[in-house]
């Protein structure tokens, strides 16, 4: 060592600076020097020299020097200015001329927003963040573990970030695991400070042949933002409705949230009705508002799904009719080209293209439907099957059936909206749910009325099965009329005249009294759990030490009566007038354009105590939609090629996936867009990049 030392460290002299080191007893001084040095530390780079007897050494690139005294200074800042030293050969793509670039990253919400989260970051690699970022991928774009080991990913990798180590994926799967785990501590915290929760749950059996259950969570936050959260997705024994009731009880216990427990919203099942009961049971030993008797919530999306699935099996010959002749255009290229092209010589400007239909998804029936409405005139330019040995609903459309399908589509187009504008889980929607439920009915009066007699039928059918759900008032949960009581832009004069137009002037009146009389027993009730909020003079029933007390003074004690019940009228005055001010204030210019949650956030300190009811009743999901579009994660986390995944770590992914998940930020889309798939092809065309593709088809 000492050699190889001597040959990277020449000692020489400096008339100026140094003494000459060239005799046996300055080297023997050096040798001294250098055995005094404790055995971790060694004379680095640079070329070492006395200097008013003191050990120095001068870097071999540049002519810095510095201290190197073994008992003082060390060598280590000899050897952290070589690794930084501009003159050094392997820097040389560092100091001058290289300027360190700032990025602009933008927010996790849409690209084009300038409202985005967007933040500056150094030009250099930070590996950590980049692993991070490769654990994010894999969770919210649903990848499986191994993708990090295939050779495309890997050519990516060398290309964009040599230095970066891939892990394996067991690796991965292992800092998934860990992300949820960091991630769940952080729900915990939010949950803790939340006033109450709102639960939707749905079961789905998995193609493992596993039955999940799924468990999300609605709430409202102080700063008045709504939040969605997949709490649970775990395997469950039955889907009978005592052991939901205990999965959802238990699943609450686990994240210490059973006594925050407001509203349950199922789907019409008659096991959920069970699983509810047991969990007003949970809530009435540990405490909830109005003692959990407005727990259940029935799915409005589930009652629409069974009204319109009548109407749409009185139509099913014209259905299955439109949906082959769509079927015979959309499996063959050339009959696409064929389609398109009588599509421009009809003169059909329409931009929409013909689509599939799920069977068992009526929305989805009425796209294709609608779609397929819109090129009638070219469907009978086309060759469809028919003749002998064809069935009777494969048959080609005839006009009858088109008229059919025109009626269908009408009828089915208020139900779509409708379901679309209330199955939102990123905004509130049970402020609008009692005046959408009168819009059905509203709807139907007016069918029923229709000339057309098959517009008649259809709705005097539906009318039946809308009664048997919301026909009677007392059959709907009131927290949905108080919800609606509570969005500033209806209040309470507006629910009265929607049940008046619903059930006529008097029978109207008497349930808009009905709903009057328990918004103000609600109040009454939160204003006994947050009484504190309320600013009180003093105690009401406590007597003024300072007052004269004369034995056997009656005019004194009146007086005493009286001023206490002054204090008890001036808290009760308080109390019905806050509820009382909330309902005559009027909007603004400004505030008409607020939704409700913005309203509040502003307002809400005027109204303390109406300001806690509507963050409980506000945050109440009208449809299970939030959990069953985590089955749609399931089945593909779950697909036949990735069948192997355990329930730990399938709760682990779908989770996470949701919580990572900003507002901004839009669920996989596993269905490509048809109208870009065929600008992209017009390129293609004007391009002349698809000569070599020849389409053959011999039924055209």
């Amino acid at each position: 060592m000492a050699s190889s030392q001597s040959k990277r460290s020449a000692v020489y002299s400096s008339d100026q600076t140094a003494q000459t080191l060239s005799d046996a007893a300055s080297r023997t001084n050096i040798e001294e020097l250098r055995k005094s040095l404790p055995p971790d530390k060694k004379l680095m780079e640079g070329r070492q020299y006395l200097e008013n007897g003191k050990l120095r050494a001068e870097c071999k690139f540049c002519e810095k020097t510095f201290a190197t005294d073994g008992n003082l200074n060390g060598s280590k800042n000899v050897k952290n200015h070589a690794e930084k030293c501009l003159c050094n050969p392997v820097n040389k793509d560092k100091g001058k001329g290289k300027q360190t670039e700032l990025l602009f990253q933008p927010g996790e919400g849409d690209k084009d927003s300038e409202d985005g989260d967007g933040k500056l970051k150094y030009g250099t690699v930070n590996l950590k963040e980049v692993r991070e970022a490769l654990i994010h991928m894999i969770i919210v774009d649903e990848l499986p573990f191994k993708h990090v080991e295939k050779a495309g990913f890997k050519y990516l990798m060398s290309v964009a970030c040599p230095r970066f180590h891939i892990p394996s994926r067991t690796t991965v799967a292992r800092d998934c695991f860990q992300l949820y785990m960091s991630e769940k501590t952080k729900l915990k915290e939010l949950l803790k400070n939340c006033q109450r929760i709102c639960v939707t749950t749905d079961t789905w059996t998995s193609i493992q042949r596993i039955n999940y259950m799924c468990i999300t969570a609605h709430f409202i936050d102080n700063d008045w933002k709504l939040h969605k959260k997949i709490i649970n997705f775990c395997p469950i024994s039955s889907h009978k409705g005592e052991a939901i009731g205990k999965a959802v009880e238990a699943c609450l216990e686990s994240w210490g949230i059973e006594d925050k427990l407001f509203t349950v919203t199922v789907d019409n099942a008659s096991s959920n009705d069970l699983a509810c009961a047991h969990l007003k049971r949970m809530v009435q030993r540990i405490g909830c508002v109005s003692d959990g008797k407005f727990l259940h919530i029935r799915c409005i999306a589930h009652i629409i799904n069974l009204i319109v699935w009548d109407g749409i099996k009185e139509h099913g010959v014209c259905i299955d009719r439109v949906r082959n002749a769509v079927k015979y255009v959309k499996n063959s290229p050339a009959r696409i080209l064929r389609f398109k092209d009588l599509v421009q010589k009809a003169n059909i400007e329409s931009k929409s293209s013909l689509s599939f239909d799920v069977p068992t998804r009526w929305n989805s029936t009425y796209t294709m439907l609608d779609t397929a409405l819109k090129f009638q005139r070219v469907f009978s330019g086309l060759s469809l099957p028919d003749g002998v040995g064809v069935k009777d609903n494969e048959r080609p459309p005839e006009s009858n059936d088109w008229k059919k399908v025109e009626r269908l589509v009408v009828f089915l187009r208020g139900f779509y909206l409708l379901t679309r504008r209330i199955s939102g889980s990123l905004y509130v929607t049970s402020n609008r749910g009692f005046f959408e439920i009168a819009a059905i009915y509203d709807m139907l009066n007016k069918w029923e009325k229709n000339v057309d007699e098959d517009f008649q039928a259809m709705a005097i059918s539906k009318k039946k099965k809308y009664d048997k759900y919301w026909g009677n008032v007392e059959k709907m949960n009131m927290l949905i009329y108080v919800a609606a009581i509570l969005d500033p832009h209806s209040k309470l004069l507006v629910v009265e005249i929607t049940l008046t137009d619903m059930y006529g002037k008097e029978k109207g009146m008497k349930l808009a009294n009905d709903v009057k009389d328990f918004s103000y027993s609600l109040f009454d009730e939160y204003r006994s759990l947050y009484s504190s909020l309320i600013p009180q003079s003093g105690d009401p029933m406590s007597i003024d030490p300072n007052e004269d007390d004369h034995i056997g003074g009656g005019s004194d004690y009146m007086k005493s009566l009286r001023d206490r019940a002054k204090r008890l009228k001036g808290i009760g005055g308080y109390v019905r007038s806050e509820f009382e001010r909330y309902l005559n204030e009027q909007l603004g210019a400004e505030e008409e354009e607020m939704d409700a949650l913005s309203w509040w956030s502003i307002n809400g300190h005027r109204f303390p105590i109406v300001s806690r009811m509507a963050r409980d009743i506000l945050a109440i999901p009208l449809s299970t939609v939030a959990s069953e579009s985590a089955f749609s994660a399931g089945g593909r986390h779950l697909d036949p090629f990735r069948s192997s995944l355990t329930p730990k770590m399938v709760q682990t992914l779908i989770c996470t996936q949701d919580w990572l998940r900003t507002k901004g930020m839009s669920g996989v889309d596993i269905e490509e867009n048809l109208q870009e798939l065929e600008e992209l092809e017009k390129d293609f065309q004007n391009n002349n990049l698809d000569d070599d593709v020849v389409y053959m088809d011999s039924m055209i």
